[in-house]
C-alpha cells in the first residue's frame, strides 16, 4: 500500500487529491470464517493546502477458523474503527497525521501516525518517511454472546518506521522502494489458539495447551515496484515484496497487475499474487509432548504455506462529467479468490484416531472469496 501512495503521489505532486465522499462493503468467506465490512469516509479540503478526512468502519464476524475451533466454538463479534486524518501540503511537502481507534469486546487498539513526501529534482522524485505507534490492551472472551466476559491478559505495543522513494525514470516508467520496520512488544500470543502435544491418554491420542509466545517481535519489509504505461492508454504494475523477522520466518510476495480505461466512463484491472512462508522457529503442528520447550505455538498464521490470489476489478463512472455540485461519481466491484496451501499445518478437525494417527491428518488447504463495493463521490 504504501508503494501505491508513493507512485500515485509522484504522479500528482503538488496537488492535494480532490475531496470525496465514499460508501464501502466487503465481504470475505473462507476457511471457516464470514467477514462483512460496511465504511463510511468523507475527505474535504479546507484550503488548497489543508485537508481533513473521516472514516467510521464496522467489521462483522462469524464462525471460527480450524485452528480455534479445536478448542473454542463458533463466535460472532463486531469491531468499530473510527479515523481521523490531516493533511498539509507547503511547496513540495506534504506532511500527513491521523489517529485510529478500533474497538472489539475484548481488543481496543490506538494507532498515531505521521508521515511526510518531498518532491525534489523536478518533481521526478519522491521521497517518503513515516512513523505509526499502536497500543493494544488484548483480552479473551469467557462469556456467552448473551452474556459477555471478557478477562483482560495484557497489552501490546507496536513501533512502525517506513521510508521509501520512487522515481519517473521515463515518460512510460515509474518505479519506487520502499522500506519498513516493526517492532512489536509485549502480549503477542492468541488466546483462541492452542497447541497440541501427543497424548496416548485421550481419545484422539493428542491434548491441548496454551501457546506462548516471545513477548518481542521485529520485522523488516522490502518492497520494490515498478508501473509501465503501455501506448494503448493502460498500465501494467509488478512488484515484489521480501520479508522477515526475529520469529524466524521468510515471506515472499510477487503480484502482476493489468490496468485498461476505455473512453471515459469504464476502468477494467486484473491481478495476480504469489505469496510464500515458512514457519515460525517455534512452531509445531504437533509437539511430542507438553511443555516441550520455552515457546510454543500452533496458529496457522505461523505455519508454512503458500497462496495464490486472482483478482479483477471494474470502475465504472456513472457520472463522469458532474451531477448537481459532485465533480464525477464512480461506483467500483472488486472480487478475488485466494488459495491457502498449508506445508505443516494439519486439519484436526474432523480426523482423530483410529482413521488418522496424530500428525498424519491431511493438510489443511481451503479457498477463500473476497467481494468489495464501493461508490465515490467527487466534489
Amino acid at each position: 500500500m504504501i508503494a501505491a501512495v508513493v507512485l500515485a503521489r509522484t504522479a500528482a505532486a503538488d496537488v492535494l487529491p480532490d475531496d470525496r465522499a465514499d460508501i464501502f462493503y466487503s465481504k470475505y468467506s473462507g476457511g471457516g470464517m464470514n467477514i462483512t465490512g460496511e465504511s463510511v469516509l468523507v475527505r474535504k479540503k479546507i484550503t488548497e493546502n489543508l485537508a481533513v478526512e473521516a472514516n467510521y468502519f464496522i467489521d462483522k464476524v462469524s464462525g471460527a477458523s480450524v485452528d480455534v475451533l479445536s478448542q473454542a466454538s463458533v463466535i460472532k463479534d463486531e469491531r468499530k474503527q473510527k479515523t481521523v486524518s490531516v493533511e498539509y501540503l507547503h511547496d513540495k511537502t506534504t506532511y500527513s497525521a491521523s489517529f485510529i481507534t478500533s474497538v472489539e469486546r475484548d481488543y481496543i487498539s490506538d494507532t498515531s501516525h505521521i508521515s511526510l513526501s518531498q518532491d525534489m529534482f523536478g518533481d521526478l522524485t519522491t521521497v517518503t518517511l513515516g512513523f505509526s505507534r499502536t497500543g493494544d490492551k488484548v483480552g479473551e472472551n469467557n462469556g456467552t454472546a448473551f452474556v459477555p466476559k471478557v478477562a483482560w491478559l495484557g497489552h501490546a505495543d507496536t513501533r512502525s518506521y517506513d521510508g521509501g522513494i520512487s522515481q519517473i525514470l521515463t515518460k512510460n516508467l515509474i518505479a519506487g522502494i520502499n522500506l519498513e520496520v516493526v517492532a512489536d512488544s509485549g502480549y503477542l500470543a492468541n488466546p483462541y489458539r492452542s497447541v497440541r502435544f501427543l497424548d496416548t491418554q485421550t481419545p484422539k491420542g493428542y491434548g491441548l495447551a496454551s501457546q506462548v509466545y516471545p513477548d518481542t517481535r521485529t520485522s523488516t519489509a522490502v518492497q520494490v515496484q515498478a508501473k509501465y504505461y503501455l501506448p494503448w492508454r493502460a498500465a501494467v504494475t509488478g512488484s515484489y515484496r521480501f520479508f522477515r523477522d526475529t520469529w524466524g520466518i521468510v515471506g515472499h510476495t510477487l503480484e502482476l497487475d493489468y490496468t485498461h480505461p476505455f473512453g471515459k466512463t469504464w476502468i477494467l484491472e486484473g491481478r495476480a499474487r504469489y505469496y510464500r512462508q515458512n514457519s515460525a522457529t517455534f512452531y509445531s503442528d504437533l509437539f511430542q509432548e507438553a511443555a516441550q520447550q520455552n515457546f510454543e505455538a500452533r496458529d496457522q498464521n505461523l505455519a508454512g504455506q503458500n497462496n495464490t490470489t486472482i483478482g479483477g476489478k471494474v470502475t465504472w463512472a456513472f457520472r463522469p462529467d458532474g451531477w448537481l455540485f459532485f465533480k464525477r461519481m464512480t461506483a467500483t466491484f472488486d472480487v478475488e479468490r485466494i488459495r491457502f496451501d498449508y506445508t505443516d499445518f494439519r486439519d484436526i478437525k474432523d480426523y482423530g484416531l483410529p482413521e488418522y494417527s496424530p500428525g498424519a491428518e491431511p493438510l489443511y488447504q481451503f479457498n477463500a472469496m473476497v467481494y468489495q463495493i464501493f461508490v465515490s463521490a467527487f466534489f
